[in-house]
């Protein structure tokens, strides 16, 4: 059976964005999500009267994570899990920094804590299958954070793909053009850190030029995409794409949300 995973940027709750601010898109944002009905959902920017807004308004969905400056505090990498399909195994989260497991650490130059949540799901109706989603936000300043950053999440994930051969889905926010030494490393195209890796980009399956995906509240297809799903050879991808809808002339976020179909 084919699988939905979405990673959405929310653009973080800010009054000054007036007509734009999260009061104003929180419909619009369930909303695009009622039309997926994603197994799972990464979301980035999220501050924690988002994430309840959404789990309300998402009556099938709950979510793991925490802050970036630890707790509730901050900005969240939230997973969004269905779980009338899925039950949570084990979680976890940790700081892209030399300190990963301080919260509220920083390194490389970043210009602000940056974290990614992992989760560990098993299917409730094939309870024998499970599989890892991984969901970060790399720093938009620093090409040193991104570089590190992503280094430190390989290790991270390839640790516990050794250890349960379990497959692996990475989504978020990277921050990174496709000619970005992020990509060409998550790709197999070059080496990082002394780390080499070899994942699948779900743009793979879009069928085109998946164009921006950051497009600040103005829409539009000129450009490239900052915003990313990859995953493990072992997983079977379908279809990707990039929704662009706008409601009453708005759109729920200054991103574009990314759909994947997968095959578990």
């Amino acid at each position: 059976m084919d699988r939905k995973l979405v990673t959405f940027n929310l653009r973080v709750d800010l009054p000054q964005d007036g007509e734009n601010s999260w009061v104003n898109r929180v419909d619009k944002v369930a909303r695009i999500i009622r039309k997926h009905q994603p197994m799972v959902f990464g979301a980035q920017e999220a501050l924690l009267l988002m994430i309840n807004n959404l789990e309300g308004a998402l009556f099938h969905y709950r979510w793991i994570g925490e802050g970036r400056r630890g707790g509730m505090s901050d900005e969240f990498c939230p997973i969004f899990y269905d779980n009338r399909q899925l039950e949570v195994v084990d979680s976890g989260q940790f700081w892209l920094s030399e300190q990963p497991d301080v919260p509220d650490s920083v390194s490389w130059k970043s210009d602000f804590p940056r974290i990614c949540t992992w989760g560990r799901f098993r299917f409730i109706e094939e309870p024998h299958k499970d599989f890892l989603v991984f969901n970060t936000h790399l720093d938009h300043v620093s090409q040193q954070a991104r570089e590190n950053g992503i280094a430190l999440i390989w290790k991270r994930l390839h640790n516990q793909y050794i250890e349960k051969k379990t497959p692996i889905v990475l989504m978020g926010d990277l921050n990174s053009k496709p000619d970005n030494q992020v990509i060409q490393f998550l790709q197999g195209q070059v080496s990082l850190k002394g780390n080499t890796c070899q994942f699948q980009n779900a743009y793979d399956w879009l069928g085109g030029n998946p164009g921006r995906t950051f497009h600040q509240f103005e829409g539009g297809t000129e450009g490239e995409p900052i915003d990313y799903i990859f995953c493990t050879k072992k997983i079977k991808g379908i279809k990707t794409e990039i929704d662009r809808t706008s409601y009453d002339g708005r759109f729920p976020s200054d991103h574009y949300p990314v759909i994947t179909s997968l095959s578990f």
